[in-house]
């Protein structure tokens, strides 16, 4: 698998869509035609990064991502434990470390967010977008591709 994510000069764009979706449902059309689709590739143009801000982090919020976080990976060490150990109570194995990785959560949690200094209180997800999304086969597959595209409804 190679990861070079810049066309190649023998590719040729057959098509371009203006949301992801709707390419990647095209290159899918293309695979149920049985076209070889290992020479094709979605090229996003015009990308940006949108950063959509959710809400404000206060320390609450941060202990209760932590706690969340450390519950979960609690309850995955208790399990560990308590499918590896005998002769013990295995429940309560798993509640204990359940209640460990809680409280191992909040305390990191808050510690990272009082290491921001007030820097980035607030919490958001990132997207990253583009203009165009066009799909470029290679060229000695430019026409089958056409065609073929050309009967996707």
């Amino acid at each position: 698998m190679t990861t070079d994510a810049a066309p190649s000069a023998d590719r040729t764009v057959v098509a371009s869509y203006s949301d992801y979706s709707r390419a990647q449902r095209a290159v899918d059309f293309l695979s149920d035609e049985k076209f070889p689709v290992e020479n094709v590739a979605i090229i996003g143009t015009g990308l940006k990064l949108v950063e959509t801000v959710t809400g404000r982090l206060t320390a609450g919020r941060a202990a209760l991502a932590g706690s969340a976080a450390g519950l979960w990976f609690g309850l995955l060490i208790g399990l560990f434990v308590a499918i590896f150990s005998t002769g013990t109570d295995t429940w309560a194995l798993i509640l204990w470390g359940a209640i460990w990785g809680l409280i191992a959560g909040v305390i990191f949690s808050l510690i990272a967010y009082a290491m921001t200094g007030g820097r980035r209180d607030f919490v958001s997800s990132k997207d990253l977008r583009a203009d165009t999304y066009d799909i470029a086969v290679n060229s000695s597959h430019a026409e089958k591709a056409r065609s073929t595209l050309a009967r996707l409804t």
